[in-house]
């Protein structure tokens, strides 16, 4: 079958690592054999490519079409208001995506289906350009567009609009889905097909030689994630002086390292608190290895692939228990759940953890089941049966 799939989230040569999960679950759709797909993968506009003006000017940067791991891409721009924007950028982007969508059927792939990621904007945007091609469309929702963007009046009703004409609906967890059904999506349109882990990419490797490599001699936790506030890397940070033994590495870029450098200051944690700045896919395995704990406090995860990405290398979690995060940790060799998403409750599952330690060998055997298998069969199964309903409609039609 022939995929579209259209999404905001999708890695290119100046954001290699933004939405990699999308990426990653469709080369595992496509390496099946069984599916073909073009990528339109809108990015925000911006005038100028000036270094001055940062993270737009690496927008602007972004090139109109890529080719990644095989797969074409074409990034067309398209237009972000402030203020208003969140009401109206699903509109915009619909409209950027028409042209490219149109010139792709003009070149000859006439893809059976859109396959839409991120429910708002992109899967709203997906469900207007699936009524103007005549193309059904499936919206996989993968964590704050239905935990926390609903909390708006405006986007709540497009979303639940979109979720009613959409042909399918995927959650990446089951938490997911029951939060969806709690605004009001009927549960049987709604298919949980969670995040799998590139069990090739991460795996164990000398642990001892990982840390002579880092330079790492005490206990050491490792935290990967955007440094923003729902990733509350600020809470990881004011557990540390219960800690004494005990440093911290993060992995990740955004608007919080200023405040989360001071706070370490304040706290006179500073010597044992490292911010790496951007850490490339490849080099994460090194840093997961070398790591006696990855740490992951957000306030919100819909499915963290960061998790199961340390489980793969052998490295057991301590995690916030929220949303779809207790359907990753759910066995002893795979972590600790904090009983409380605070300091104290992150000193108490770490406290747990290290007492009864996991061997690294049942941390990986558990990342093990967490393959790509059933997902790709599951996105087989359920296009299949969209596209067999389409069909015999038409003939029922005619």
């Amino acid at each position: 079958m022939k995929l579209l799939t259209f999404s905001t989230l999708y890695p290119n040569t100046e954001q290699p690592s933004h939405g990699i999960f999308v990426e990653t679950r469709l080369r595992y759709l496509v390496a099946s054999g069984k599916v073909e797909s073009r990528v339109v993968a809108p990015v925000p506009w911006f005038p100028s490519d000036n270094p001055r003006f940062g993270h737009y000017a690496k927008l602007a940067r972004v090139p109109r079409t890529e080719v990644r791991h095989g797969l074409s891409v074409t990034h067309p721009r398209y237009v972000v208001l402030p203020r208003v924007g969140m009401n109206v950028t699903p509109y915009f982007l619909a409209h950027a995506a028409k042209r490219e969508i149109g010139r792709i059927l003009d070149e000859g792939y006439d893809f059976d289906a859109i396959d839409a990621h991120y429910f708002y904007p992109d899967g709203v945007a997906a469900v207007m350009l699936g009524k103007y091609f005549r193309k059904p469309v499936v919206i996989t929702a993968r964590g704050t567009d239905i935990n926390l963007i609903p909390h708006f009046a405006r986007p709540r009703k497009m979303i639940l609009e979109a979720a009613s004409q959409a042909d399918g609906i995927i959650t990446v967890c089951q938490a997911l889905k029951d939060e969806m059904v709690g605004l009001g999506v009927r549960a049987d349109r709604i298919t949980p097909l969670r995040n799998g882990v590139d069990l090739e990419r991460f795996q164990p490797m000398d642990r001892a030689a990982a840390r002579a490599q880092l330079g790492l001699t005490r206990f050491t936790l490792l935290s990967v994630g955007l440094l923003d506030p729902r990733k509350a890397h600020d809470l990881t940070i004011r557990a540390l002086p219960a800690l004494p033994d005990v440093e911290l590495l993060i992995a990740g870029t955004g608007p919080e390292k200023k405040n989360l450098e001071a706070l370490a200051q304040e706290l006179g944690v500073a010597d044992r608190v490292t911010l790496l700045g951007p850490v490339a896919q490849t080099e994460l395995k090194t840093y997961y290895n070398a790591a006696d704990a990855m740490v992951l406090s957000s306030s919100r995860e819909g499915w963290a692939n960061v998790l199961l990405e340390a489980m793969a290398c052998g490295t057991p979690v301590v995690a916030s228990n929220v949303w779809g995060t207790p359907e990753v940790v759910a066995a002893p060799e795979a972590g600790v759940l904090m009983p409380e998403r605070t300091p104290e409750g992150l000193v108490q599952a770490l406290t747990q953890l290290r007492a009864n330690y996991p061997d690294h060998g049942a941390t990986r055997r558990y990342a093990e089941g967490f393959g790509w298998e059933s997902t790709t069969q599951g996105q087989i199964d359920l296009f299949g049966r969209i596209l067999a309903r389409k069909q015999d409609m038409a003939r029922k039609a005619a």
